[in-house]
């Protein structure tokens, strides 16, 4: 069976009742959890952004609004969910793939998980496709304590941004909206504008006009024209708060390009370390 990391639902009708499927809703934002509870595709278990995929700091300088989570803290998660390293992970939520269904793939990925797929158009899609609605509560499988040893997709912290983004061999991705990257406006963070030298590629431009993720062969054309002749092993990859920058990492990955290094601190972490940046006036 092959194990692209993008699964739609008709496959995922086909599967939803093997043993070894473990359906994730990693749906974030105001009442996600009440939503959850009123509202999942049938057994899927819930996963929470703040509390499961990230270690809240009260000061966004130290790792940005939303820092990875220690490895043991992360392996006492996936063994709540009932996660082996032999599962089958389908993850969904209801931004098209954006918050925080790529940063639960990315993680997943990163800590040497082989099984695991984002469902392409999310809650919204299967909802059109048919697959059943539950309220219930769902039970977990009892395993044993998922064994994680490190990080093993790159990251990149704030001091490597700082030299790749005045390195020629290096590019710097920011996928935010271009309103934020111009600094016309900013919704989250403190300081609206971007990390000089980086350039912008929404990670809207993932998606096709029906919220699904483009072609691999489209993705793949996509991104090289950004890249050019650097080696994609030196991109750098960032949003806000290095939650939506997954999205583009799964992109990259649907299209067969290595998988950059991520940012997580991103934009939140950046800007309120005193240091450059690309404001309106400067744009």
């Amino acid at each position: 069976m092959s194990f692209l990391p993008i699964i739609n639902v008709t496959e995922l009708l086909q599967l939803q009742n093997l043993d070894e499927i473990v359906l994730v809703d990693a749906r974030a934002g105001i009442n996600a959890e009440e939503n959850y509870k009123n509202e999942h595709l049938k057994g899927a278990r819930y996963v929470n952004l703040n509390k499961d995929l990230a270690k809240i700091d009260c000061n966004p300088a130290n790792g940005g609004r939303h820092p990875l989570p220690s490895l043991e803290k992360f392996s006492e998660v996936l063994s709540k969910l009932g996660i082996s390293p032999s599962s089958h992970v389908i993850v969904y939520d209801d931004k098209n793939g954006s918050n925080a269904a790529s940063r639960f793939w990315w993680m997943l990925k990163a800590v040497g998980h082989k099984k695991v797929q984002v469902l392409n158009g999310g809650f919204q899609e299967a909802l059109k496709k048919g697959f059943p609605i539950s309220s219930e509560t769902e039970s977990n499988k009892i395993v044993e304590k998922y064994p994680v040893s490190d990080w093993k997709l790159g990251l990149a912290d704030i001091e490597e941004v700082e030299k790749a983004r005045n390195n020629p061999e290096n590019i710097v991705i920011d996928v935010r909206a271009k309103n934020r990257f111009d600094g016309l406006t900013e919704p989250l963070d403190l300081v609206s504008g971007h990390i000089p030298g980086a350039v912008n590629v929404p990670l809207t431009e993932n998606l096709d006009e029906n919220g699904l993720f483009k072609t691999p062969e489209a993705l793949s054309g996509k991104f090289k024209a950004v890249i050019g002749e650097k080696n994609p092993e030196n991109s750098i990859v960032h949003c806000g708060s290095g939650v939506t920058a997954c999205h583009t990492l799964l992109a990259m990955d649907y299209a067969g390009i290595p998988i950059p290094k991520l940012y997580v601190g991103s934009w939140s972490e950046w800007s309120r370390n005193n240091r450059e940046m690309a404001l309106k006036e400067n744009n």
